[in-house]
């Protein structure tokens, strides 16, 4: 709406501010105005739109719409007309009344459109879709209060239905739930907390989630379903041939992606490593893509894997007869320190095996010979101030719902495979320094306060805590956890991104190809960092949300916990069967690694929570 020149305005005279009818009460520089409510403004003149000459006392005056309403419409439908012309016909005369009476009309909508100065008469078609439209409005509304009514009755335990037709209100609230909205009319409309566990209790009192419905992986947004691209084939390259030397890749047991194993050759460690690298080249659509999730994300139910899953059957070591591999050739000083190193492309055969089994074997050649060269190597870490901290280890599985929780006992042949591991990150960190190539390296600031050697779990409780984080840089940085002066993650190119970061570069430099700048690395080192904590969150807290399911399926759960720290009675516990930390009131005092059974007294899943109590 537009203003109109001060000389139409003099007290008593009507006109618009907005959209609301206002009585005009004084003139000047400014306008004096009073609006329905009673509320009295001072406006400027182009702020109102003229609507009657007055004088009006009040602006009680409006009339209700004449009985010959529809003779008035029918004589203007679908014309243009003003809000006078109009008044004249409904009632007669423009006066303040009809002013008012009009522009009520023009407000609803139903017959008129516009501005006082420009009436649109709606026609016979316009008035009926917008007649038909009211009616949707009012069945739509009437429908919501029927539907509220019914959720409020069965989220009480009233006994009220829901009907299949809820469904599409019932969509906002998952949606909410589920991170893929910001707001919700329907938390409000219920009274609930604008929170997505408020809006996951209630699907849950309503029946219409249960305890199976893990909202994490849409609420970080890693839901995935996105087109795989596809790979190509695996180049003819001149690989030298380790297939008669035994190679073994030792996972746990149950492990998809085999990325990784070790042999031993006379008193020298190989160190084999997955080598999808030489097809998922820089810039390649699954190097995109790779990117874009930065790892694979593990989750009880299900994986959403970084690479395309044709990738793992053409390069999981063991999967075929024969695997191609970037191997690294390792031997060690007689200080114990890494000594020469020897990187290749290999193709070798792989045995697969167990944590479990490869423990059986750790004492008979050629894992013996492989055991002492990485004990070796980790007791050189060891002195230059590595972190040992074992907290208890679960693998948590959730298959059609059912949820099963299997503790993970330490091994020496974990630690074999750790050292061997450490090995090949130092010696390509290593290799890539000496050769000037880009790479991104793992480096950790020591703790502000040192750790000493933690022996109890309450030490390596308290260690973990005072470590600072993890880095990625993309200049060499001493790893004081690993106890390392360099090092960077190397062994895992099937589901971290960096390490297939990392053997892009190694293979464009054994192959005399073009390396990734520094600042492409330093580009790759923040999209990736900027993923990690998403990726590392889902998997904490779907892990926990399945651990708390697990407990659900096993009311009366109870078990040993370990205390880790104490504020009087008030301990913190970690139960190793579900390798969950908790607090609970031990009614008695413990000394720290004190263990009390713990018995589930009940779960909170929408915030996960579970409360513990001490039993004697």
């Amino acid at each position: 709406m537009s203003g109109v020149d001060d000389g139409n305005f003099r007290p008593g005279s009507l006109a618009v501010y907005k959209t609301y009818p206002a009585l005009v009460t004084a003139t000047g520089a400014k306008i004096e105005i009073v609006l329905p409510d009673g509320r009295g403004l001072s406006v400027r003149p182009k702020d109102l739109v003229f609507l009657h000459p007055g004088p009006a006392a009040c602006l009680d005056v409006s009339e209700e719409p004449a009985e010959d309403l529809e003779a008035a419409w029918e004589i203007f439908q679908g014309q243009t007309t003003t809000l006078a012309a109009f008044a004249e016909i409904l009632y007669g005369a423009f006066t303040p009344a009809a002013a008012l009476g009009v522009y009520r009309l023009l407000l609803d909508g139903l017959y008129l459109r516009g501005s006082p100065g420009e009436v649109h008469v709606l026609s016979r078609e316009e008035r009926g879709r917008e007649a038909a439209a009211r009616e949707a409005k009012k069945r739509e509304a009437e429908g919501r209060a029927d539907f509220l009514g019914r959720i409020r009755g069965a989220a009480s335990g009233g006994g009220a239905k829901i009907e299949s037709e809820d469904r599409r209100y019932l969509g906002e609230l998952e949606a909410f739930a589920l991170g893929k909205s910001s707001a919700s009319r329907l938390v409000k409309e219920l009274g609930l907390a604008n929170t997505p566990e408020a809006a996951h209790s209630f699907l849950l009192k309503l029946g219409l989630w249960d305890c199976t419905v893990n909202p994490y992986i849409s609420r970080f947004g890693l839901s995935g379903g996105a087109a795989c691209p596809a790979l190509g084939a695996i180049p003819e390259e001149e690989r030298l041939d380790l297939g008669g030397l035994e190679a073994f890749a030792i996972d746990d047991e149950g492990s998809e992606d085999p990325d990784d194993a070790v042999s031993f050759d006379g008193g020298k460690l190989w160190v084999h490593v997955a080598d999808p690298a030489s097809i998922v080249t820089p810039g390649s659509p699954a190097d995109l893509a790779a990117r874009d999730l930065g790892a694979t994300l593990y989750l009880p139910e299900k994986k959403f894997p970084m690479l395309p899953p044709e990738a793992t059957a053409l390069f999981g070591l063991g999967l075929g007869e024969v695997s191609p591999a970037l191997s690294f050739c390792l031997s060690l000083n007689g200080d114990g320190s890494l000594g020469e190193a020897e990187i290749r492309l290999t193709k070798i055969r792989v045995t697969r095996m167990s944590y479990d089994q490869a423990q059986e074997k750790i004492h008979a050649p050629p894992l013996r010979d492989i055991y002492e060269i990485t004990s070796r190597y980790n007791r050189r870490r060891a002195e230059n101030g590595a972190l040992r901290i074992e907290l208890p280890e679960v693998k948590i599985r959730a298959d059609g719902g059912v949820v099963s929780i299997r503790p993970l006992a330490a091994a020496a042949s974990g630690d074999m495979v750790t050292g061997a591991m450490l090995m090949a990150g130092e010696a390509a960190a290593r290799f890539a320094l000496s050769h000037g190539i880009p790479i991104p390296y793992a480096t950790q600031e020591p703790p502000d306060s040192p750790c000493g050697r933690p022996e109890t779990l309450s030490d390596m409780y308290e260690c973990r805590r005072k470590l600072r984080p993890s880095a990625i840089r993309s200049s060499p940085s001493p790893h004081a956890g690993l106890g390392l002066q360099v090092y960077c993650r190397a062994t895992s190119p099937l589901r971290r991104y960096l390490d297939l970061v990392l053997h892009q570069q190694l293979r464009a430099f054994l192959l005399g190809g073009n390396l990734l700048s520094p600042d492409e690395i330093t580009g790759r080192i923040g999209a990736s960092e900027a993923l990690t904590p998403i990726v590392q969150k889902t998997e904490r807290l779907s892990r926990l949300h399945w651990t708390l399911v697990y407990l659900l399926q096993n009311p009366g759960w109870q078990g040993r916990g370990i205390v880790v720290e104490k504020r009087g009675r008030l301990c913190t516990f970690i139960l190793p069967d579900l390798a969950l930390e908790t607090r609970a009131n031990a009614n008695r005092d413990l000394p720290l690694n004190a263990e009390a059974t713990l018995r589930v007294l009940g779960v909170d899943l929408p915030n996960l929570e579970a409360r513990f109590e001490a039993v004697w």
